[in-house]
């Protein structure tokens, strides 16, 4: 049933550990939700199973359809079929968005093309030949990153702070997409700290200081979107939860 394994996961970044001996199981079919505070681990641990550079020399294992992909580099992830949509999407100057989609889609038809971008909430005849660079918003090119992964339909995508730069009406039509990845058969990975992204998951992570503290239903940890703290055995924990500091 898992998809992808993160067994006793260290990883240290300018002498300073920051992801804990941290371990946990991703169900394939299902969407997860990684929640936790701003320097918790959560995008660490995205660009650590991605397998980006300076993000390689880890201490543990990462197991993905029961083979460790530990010693792999990004390319060879990429076409096992993980992929990242990040926080900030990249800009692309002088390629067209078009070209952009075909990449991943493996030259798919412009009728797919325009599909995924009336998925994520795109008119078509408005983007297809605009350039992928700074005369888009920051919320256009993440819809256009989010188009680019319905065309290629990975077995698992990790996205990063999905609503960052959306607007409200914006956010279903990406709450959508989530649920059309789900269907057409992709593992999603939502890597937030909205209480709104984590109610379109079935099932959540709750890490911080780069360690799991919680696992299980939405409704068990959306208790720490209340309570901005959990008991933990952290130095700067609060003697009282009710003072409102993140542990």
């Amino acid at each position: 049933m898992s998809l992808l394994q993160v067994k006793n996961l260290n990883l240290f970044l300018d002498g300073k550990k920051i992801l804990d001996n941290l371990s946990l199981d991703v169900w394939e079919g299902h969407v997860h939700a990684l929640v936790g505070p701003n320097g918790a681990g959560k995008s660490t641990l995205a660009f650590t199973i991605m397998g980006l550079s300076g993000y390689q020399n880890i201490q543990g294992d990462i197991i993905y359809k029961g083979e460790s992909i530990t010693h792999m580099g990004l390319d060879e992830r990429a076409r096992k079929g993980i992929t990242l949509a990040w926080q900030e999407p990249a800009r692309f100057e002088g390629l067209k968005v078009k070209d952009y989609l075909k990449v991943p889609s493996h030259g798919k038809d412009k009728k797919t093309l325009e599909q995924v971008l009336n998925q994520v909430g795109l008119e078509p005849a408005n983007y297809l030949n605009r350039a992928v660079d700074k005369t888009l918003s920051g919320g256009e090119r993440k819809k256009i990153e989010l188009a680019s992964i319905l065309a290629m339909k990975p077995r698992i995508a990790l996205l990063d702070e999905p609503d960052s730069g959306i607007d409200v009406e914006s956010l279903e039509k990406i709450f959508e997409a989530v649920k059309i990845l789900k269907k057409d058969g992709t593992t999603v990975v939502l890597i937030t700290h909205s209480l709104a992204v984590l109610k379109q998951a079935e099932h959540a992570f709750l890490i911080c200081c780069g360690r799991l503290l919680k696992k299980g239903t939405i409704d068990k940890i959306s208790r720490y979107f209340g309570e901005k703290c959990i008991p933990c055995d952290h130095k700067n924990r609060p003697q009282n939860s009710q003072q409102g500091s993140s542990s």
